[in-house]
């Protein structure tokens, strides 16, 4: 992660950056990881544009501030609740593996698996770019100004030049062996390190926005810029050919809907797991009424560790691209299903015992394809923005280059990186995520909308691979089970454990909490660290009063219209 931030806004945080992460309107609201990007939204807001338009600007916005985290090499969820219509639709510009990607390309020539490093800076570690054609989609439905306009304020802000700020800074330090060729004589000029506030100019990325500008979104999927992407790719020993980018499709998809205490839930649908374990954890946990325990007491630490290994269990094993295989969708959030997994949480210690279930006898007929996965992989990083704007709608975008700086392929003469999205295939063959050409890997991302009463009421999501999932459900029960305001949610330590023992852990938990789960059989990782940035938009139906909070893990900023 990337660094040791102490999360507890009420113990560190310093005025001025509190006012800038939380913000009040009633007309529209921006929340995003950098000011820079905020304010750009704001700007279209102002300008008349609605969520969608501002939407599209912010993502722009976030390459040039954010581009070890996100750019137009990456690929992105963008869910849209269009208020006139009550639609809400997720538009998905998840990567696909080229038609030259099989099952079989993670291992080496002795059937054994590449280690991480290698084979997520490798050319074949990018998937086909969707984000812009997401984007450009979300537009042709919803939008309200032109491509060229939204794309504008973020070539000022390349041409301009942007400061160095210590989420950059502390990415570079920790991860510029990821950085390839172009994108380490960029970044490092002469092997030397950035300095904080030292201004950065991109040029060759303001020139391949303009060439957008010009000739749209088609320029990057069969013109210049995409012959210029399997230029470079070929370079570091990739297989992608144009036609892949020419063929690539996104899909407009449904919501994973879920309730929990009255409350209807929208979030991502698969290929991403997110949204639908978001769901599962929730439905697992709602019984136990967590508000009846401190927020950093043992009980509710154990409740939370323990749905999340019963979830992440089942991950593992049933989730792939749902165009390439069944999954138990239905069966997975099922209340007899839940109940009867409900029975592995016995107060008494770390069940050894928790394993996936049977989620098939309570859908379709189906069947797993579990193939145990190497634990070699680094955490991974994005970005999460939200908007809502003066008629109601919504915009919640999850986009990401995957790890940080992505594969570290830049593209030359263009000034974006590509993302290494392939490695979330599995590298052992034979299960349900195993490469296959067309196929989209599965994901974490889980942009969320939440509504009360038919309204709605909260919208949020995080960066952070496995632990946007933890980083989300957490700031839900935090709002609608502890009572605690949207800041407060946020900032709350949280805790992080997949479907194994150790315990990933924010500072600012109970240490004794800490010890009496010690004694249960749960390991905790030896120091702590951040676990996600949450960007989130509450809705207070009553007061017509929109409040926005950027956690305090970047260099967020929420601001709000009146």
């Amino acid at each position: 992660m990337m660094n040791n931030t102490d999360k507890s806004f009420i113990t560190r945080s310093k005025r001025a950056s509190i006012d800038r992460e939380t913000a009040k309107g009633r007309t529209g609201m921006v929340a995003s990881a950098h000011h820079l990007a905020t304010d750009i939204g704001e700007k279209i807001l102002e300008s008349g544009g609605n969520a969608v338009d501002a939407a599209v600007a912010i993502q722009f916005a976030l390459n040039v501030v954010e581009p070890m985290m996100t750019g137009i090499g990456g690929s992105g969820f963008m869910m849209v609740h269009h208020r006139d219509s009550n639609e809400t639709k997720i538009f998905d510009g998840h990567t696909r593996a080229p038609n030259a990607a099989h099952p079989r390309m993670f291992l080496d020539d002795n059937g054994e698996v590449i280690p991480f490093k290698k084979r997520s800076t490798h050319g074949t570690a990018v998937g086909i770019p969707g984000i812009l054609k997401a984007m450009d989609a979300a537009l042709s439905a919803y939008g309200t100004k032109p491509l060229a306009e939204l794309i504008e304020p973020s070539i000022e802000l390349a041409e301009k030049g942007v400061e160095i700020n210590w989420v950059f800074k502390d990415a570079l330090e920790h991860f510029h062996y990821r950085l390839g060729k172009h994108a380490k004589n960029f970044y490092l000029p002469d092997g030397k390190n950035r300095k904080e506030g030292e201004k950065l100019m991109k040029k060759e990325l303001a020139h391949t926005f303009r060439v957008l500008q010009d000739k749209g979104i088609a320029a990057f999927y069969e013109g210049e810029i995409g012959e210029a992407i399997i230029t470079a790719l070929k370079e570091s020993g990739g297989f992608m050919e144009l036609d892949d980018l020419k063929n690539y499709q996104i899909t407009i998809d449904e919501p994973m809907w879920g309730e929990y205490k009255g409350y209807k839930i929208a979030s991502s649908s698969p290929p991403s797991a997110g949204g639908l374990m978001v769901i599962q954890i929730l439905k697992l946990l709602e019984s136990f009424q967590l508000e009846q325990y401190d927020s950093r007491s043992w009980e509710k630490y154990y409740l939370l560790a323990e749905a999340m290994r019963i979830g992440f269990s089942d991950k593992v094993t049933y989730f792939g691209d749902p165009e390439f295989v069944d999954m138990p969708v239905k069966g997975l959030i099922d209340d007899r299903y839940i109940e009867e997994r409900k029975k592995l949480i016995n107060f008494e210690r770390r069940n050894d015992a928790i394993d996936f279930g049977n989620p098939w006898k309570y859908d379709k007929p189906g069947n797993h394809h579990y193939v145990s996965q190497p634990d070699d992989i680094e955490k991974s990083e994005t970005t999460h923005f939200t908007v809502t704007d003066q008629w109601g709608n919504i915009v919640a975008c999850t986009s990401t280059v995957e790890h940080p700086f992505g594969s570290g392929i830049m593209v030359p003469g263009y000034g974006f990186v590509l993302n290494n999205e392939l490695t979330d295939f599995d590298t052992e063959p034979g299960g349900l995520n195993e490469v296959e050409p067309g196929k989209r890997p599965v994901s974490c991302k889980s942009p969320t909308i939440i509504f009360k009463d038919g309204l709605p009421f909260l919208t949020l999501g995080s960066p952070g691979g496995p632990t946007i999932i933890g980083s989300v459900f957490q700031t839900i029960i935090n709002v609608i089970d502890f009572n605690m305001d949207l800041k407060e949610a946020i900032e709350e330590p949280r805790i992080m454990v997949t479907n194994g023992p150790l315990i990933e852990w924010e500072k600012g938990i109970s240490m004794e909490s800490k010890g009496t789960l010690e004694s249960m059989g749960f390991e905790f990782a030896d120091d702590p660290h951040v676990i996600g940035n949450v960007q989130a938009i509450q809705f207070d139906q009553k007061t017509g009063t929109l409040y926005g909070v950027a956690d305090s893990s970047r260099e967020g900023k929420a601001t709000g219209l009146n």
